[in-house]
C-alpha cells in the first residue's frame, strides 16, 4: 500500500513500517498533522500486509508533542458544553491505533507531551532513551485539561496516584521514573534503542501473523471484567489452534529441541527460528 503524507514519512520492510514525524520546529499537533495522523491510523488498520508499526520522529530532541494551543483558542466558546453521543474525533484516532491488529511501537528519544503523550499512551509499547526521555502533561497549568483520552488512560496505564502527579503537577517526568512507572517499556543509550526496536519489529513480524493478531486482540480485552477476558481468550485460543501456522510451527517446535532439556535452555532461541519457519496463515 501506498502512503504519502507531507509531514510523515512512511518505509515499509516486509511486514514492519516505520512512520517518521517531521513536523518542525518541535512536532506540535498542528491541525495538519492531526489530519495526517488520523489519515493514516485509518491507512494501517486497512493494510493487509503489516504486522508492526514503528513510530519514531526526525528530530531525536522531540518526538510528539502537544496539540497546538492557537488552535484550541480558535475553538467556539459561545454555546454550553454539551456532553457528546459518539467519540472525539482524537479520541476515535488513538482507539484506532489501540485496537487495530497490528503491533504499534512508539520510538521516544526525546520529549513528549501533552496530545501526543495521550496518543503514545494507546500504543502497544513504549521506549524511550536514559537521560534523554520526557513526558509532561502541561494542560492544567494552561487551565484545562488532557482532552485527548489522558485523563482515562494514563491512570489505567501507571495508575492513579501516579497519574494525578503527572497530570496535576505539569513537571516533567524523566526516563528513569517513566520505565519504572511503566509508562515506558524499556530505556536505552541513545545509540541502543533504534536497533532494538528494529530487532523486535522485525522478530514479532516473523511469527506467524494471526497469532500476533488474536493475542494483541486478546490482551486488550484485559480491560474487561475477569471472567469476560478469560472466556475471550479460550475463544480466540481455540481459533488459533485451528490455524495452519499454529499446526505447523508446533510441529516444527518438537523437531527442532522443543521439550528437550537443551532445547527448553535456549527458548529464545528456538522462538527465532520458528519465526524463520513460520507459516503465513494470515
Amino acid at each position: 500500500m501506498a502512503y504519502e503524507f507531507d509531514l510523515l514519512k512512511v518505509e515499509q520492510s516486509g511486514r514492519v513500517a516505520t512512520v517518521t514525524i517531521d513536523n518542525p520546529p518541535v512536532n506540535v499537533i498542528t491541525l495538519a498533522l492531526l489530519a495526517e495522523l488520523d489519515a493514516l491510523s485509518v491507512a494501517l488498520k486497512a493494510d493487509p500486509d503489516l504486522t508492526v508499526v514503528v513510530m519514531r520522529s526526525a528530530d531525536p530532541e522531540f518526538f510528539l508533542a502537544h496539540f497546538d494551543v492557537a488552535a484550541i483558542l480558535d475553538r467556539p466558546i459561545d454555546a454550553p458544553p454539551q456532553r457528546e453521543v459518539q467519540l472525539k474525533p482524537f479520541h476515535a484516532m488513538c482507539e484506532r491505533f489501540r485496537s487495530m491488529d497490528k503491533v504499534i511501537i512508539a520510538q521516544i528519544e526525546g520529549r513528549v507531551g501533552g496530545g501526543g503523550s495521550e496518543l503514545s499512551a494507546a500504543f502497544d509499547m513504549r521506549f524511550g532513551v536514559r537521560g534523554k526521555t520526557r513526558v509532561n502533561q502541561m494542560e492544567v497549568p494552561l487551565g484545562i485539561l488532557p482532552g485527548g483520552t489522558g485523563t482515562q488512560r494514563l491512570p489505567r496505564l501507571i495508575g492513579r496516584g501516579r497519574a494525578m502527579e503527572l497530570i496535576l503537577g505539569g513537571d516533567d517526568m524523566d526516563a528513569e521514573t517513566a520505565e519504572r512507572w511503566g509508562y515506558l517499556n524499556r530505556i536505552f543509550a541513545p545509540d541502543e534503542i533504534g536497533p532494538y526496536v528494529e530487532r523486535l519489529a522485525q522478530r514479532i513480524a516473523s511469527f506467524p501473523r494471526s497469532a500476533v493478531r488474536l493475542a494483541k486482540e486478546s490482551i486488550n480485552h484485559s480491560d474487561r471484567p475477569l471472567l469476560e477476558g478469560l472466556f475471550e481468550e479460550a475463544y480466540l485460543f481455540e481459533q488459533l489452534l485451528r490455524t495452519d501456522g499454529a499446526r505447523t510451527n508446533m510441529q516444527r517446535f518438537l523437531e527442532i529441541g522443543g521439550q528437550t532439556r537443551e532445547g527448553e535452555l535456549r527458548m529464545n532461541e528456538l522462538c527465532a527460528e520458528l519465526g524463520d519457519n513460520h507459516t503465513d496463515d494470515a
